[in-house]
């Protein structure tokens, strides 16, 4: 195999509860994450030497910092036979916006690099390897609905197909996942636990029980929380059922009770925001995991 192609999906949190601050500087957390059809789209291609080449839509990103090139240094570490390759990246994900942007980046691109170079990753080393780069990258190898729990690396699978459609609306702002995590720290905030009903409600694809027992605990932190407010109210005039803030932010989305509605809804934004439309995603296949 000399080249691959694999789509990296985006998440959104049905759920987000932020719990004790461990010993390691990390916080403990509960959360449903619900992989969406919205994607980055990665091609990879082997090249002579041991280079790095990156091509990629978002030239900011495009540097040593980028998490694929620091995946690609930690694998050519590990694995002798890696050789130099060239990556195209796609991204249509948008960044800062709690949506596992590079974090879904960097498992796809593990996932691909195995294949690519033959390397017979087991499940657990590409775990361990995606622990090492960032918190959300081991729920972002499942590409279905997953409950995640400790720093993200204690994952139950959840028994679901369950198609609904949603709308994500990304403001012109960016929160830094450090703060809002500090801003956690010292605040006193009594979290509401909806994991046991959201997973039940993808299990008998129940969109009015899904709506409403959605919860971000950030919503409470937030510098912008009035803006999140009012994106929300304005998905909800446009039709959705519940909305919700998802990850540390900014991105919010909406649920809808059907195809119809969502799109009518994503016509009525797209011009004054920056809008996206998709749908949960629940591989049949669920490849490697």
């Amino acid at each position: 195999m000399k080249e691959g192609y694999i789509k990296a999906r985006a998440k959104i949190n049905l759920n987000l509860l932020v719990l004790e601050k461990r010993e390691d500087g990390y916080h403990n957390i509960k959360s449903v994450f619900q992989k969406i059809n919205l994607y980055d789209e990665i091609f990879l291609k082997k090249i002579n030497g041991y280079e790095f080449n990156m091509i990629t839509n978002i030239g900011e990103i495009n540097n040593k910092e980028n998490i694929i090139y620091k995946t690609y240094i930690k694998m050519k570490e590990k694995y002798k036979n890696i050789t130099g390759v060239q990556v195209k990246l796609n991204k249509n994900i948008p960044m800062q916006a709690g949506m596992a942007g590079g974090s879904t980046d960097c498992a796809a691109f593990i996932i691909l690099m195995d294949k690519l170079f033959d390397l017979n990753m087991s499940k657990e080393e590409m775990k361990s390897l995606g622990k090492e780069l960032g918190a959300d990258v081991i729920p972002c190898f499942y590409n279905k609905g997953v409950v995640a729990e400790g720093i993200g690396d204690v994952i139950t699978k959840i028994n679901t197909n369950f198609k609904y459609y949603i709308v994500i609306v990304k403001p012109d702002f960016s929160c830094s996942t450090k703060e809002m995590y500090k801003k956690i720290d010292e605040k006193q905030i009594i979290i509401k636990d909806t994991t046991k009903e959201i997973v039940e409600a993808l299990e008998n694809n129940d969109i009015e029980k899904l709506s409403s027992n959605l919860y971000n605990v950030f919503e409470e932190v937030i510098d912008k929380k009035e803006l999140i407010q009012e994106i929300k109210q304005i998905l909800i005039k446009n039709g959705a059922i519940a909305s919700l803030m998802t990850g540390s932010g900014s991105a919010v989305y909406g649920i809808y009770r059907n195809k119809e509605s969502a799109k009518i809804a994503y016509y009525n934004l797209k011009d004054k925001y920056r809008t996206y439309f998709a749908t949960s995603y629940n591989s049949k296949k669920n490849r490697p995991f």
